[in-house]
């Protein structure tokens, strides 16, 4: 299954964060790709649709910055499948 390939078919539930700035590994790719900001890292739950038509709850990451918006989000952990 390609998991670069999905859709966010629910609302974010149980957003956490879970590091800012120098406490994101990604911080320096972060900011050549998007800018300088006060990046953070989230984390919550939401269901996915992926290409295939597979439905998942699953574990997401996201980085974010004020004055940037939301930039990344990456698939942590597939939770239990829907449909």
């Amino acid at each position: 299954m390609d998991l670069c390939r999905f859709d966010i078919i629910s609302p974010v539930t149980d957003i956490r964060t879970i590091a800012v700035n120098q406490g994101i590994h990604e911080l320096e790719n972060l900011r050549r790709l998007f800018g300088p900001g006060r990046w953070r890292k989230l984390a919550g739950f939401a269901l996915l649709r992926f290409e295939n038509g597979l439905v998942f709850r699953a574990e997401i990451h996201r980085y974010e910055a004020h004055g940037i918006g939301r930039r990344k989000i990456k698939v942590k952990k597939l939770l239990e499948q829907i449909r």
